[in-house]
């Protein structure tokens, strides 16, 4: 027994393996840790781009550049910006003191990328909208799942990895015509509306 445990911390020494406890009771530490960290998992793959799927989190279906996964009740639509990603724009964000929770994110600060989250209640549910890595995540949650929200969200948005030929192939191929509205302008009003009905509704139905 003590040559394996000798063993296993010879293991952890030799690679330099360590377990990295995060304080998820705070946001601003979740983003810290996840998003300037160099993640390089993936278990799912998409047309040009492939990302990492958190442990307890489901994908479920995919329309175009649009996917939508599903974790302890919560349904996370993700977008994925392709044109942004290959003419390298991002996107402008000022921090709205109204909102719950506000946040730029910026490569100034040490981040990857630009990019921000904004949670604003409503009816006492929370809608995240988080865009990072030219892609864009939308829920609907509750207080209690809010945070492993922000987290899972977090791990999606910083392992995304675009392949630019691919991407370069549908821009050739007039892949977005009549789609850049889809993918390029959010109208995060009308979808925050779509989201709380339904939320609502899945709610009443459990």
């Amino acid at each position: 027994m003590k040559k394996t445990i000798l063993l296993i911390l010879l293991i952890i020494m030799v690679t330099g393996c360590s377990i990295v406890r995060i304080d998820t009771s705070s946001i601003d530490n979740i983003l810290k840790v996840i998003l300037t960290k160099d993640n390089q998992l993936y278990n799912q793959v998409g047309q040009g781009y492939k990302y990492y799927v958190p442990g307890g989190v489901s994908y479920i279906d995919s329309d175009d550049l649009n996917d939508i996964l599903y974790c302890n009740g919560t349904y996370y639509y993700l977008y994925i910006d392709a044109i942004s990603y290959y003419y390298d724009t991002e996107s402008e964000y000022v921090e709205n003191s109204n909102a719950y929770y506000s946040k730029k994110i910026s490569t100034s600060d040490g981040y990857k990328y630009d990019g921000y989250l904004e949670i604003n209640e409503e009816a006492g549910l929370y809608y995240l909208e988080f865009v990072y890595n030219h892609a864009r995540i939308e829920s609907v949650v509750t207080l209690e799942e809010l945070n492993n929200t922000v987290l899972n969200s977090s791990y999606i948005l910083s392992t995304i990895k675009y392949n630019q030929s691919i991407v370069k192939l549908m821009l050739e191929e007039d892949y977005f015509t009549n789609k850049t509205g889809k993918y390029d302008n959010y109208n995060t009003k009308d979808a925050s509306e779509n989201f709380v009905l339904e939320k609502e509704t899945v709610i009443e139905e459990g």
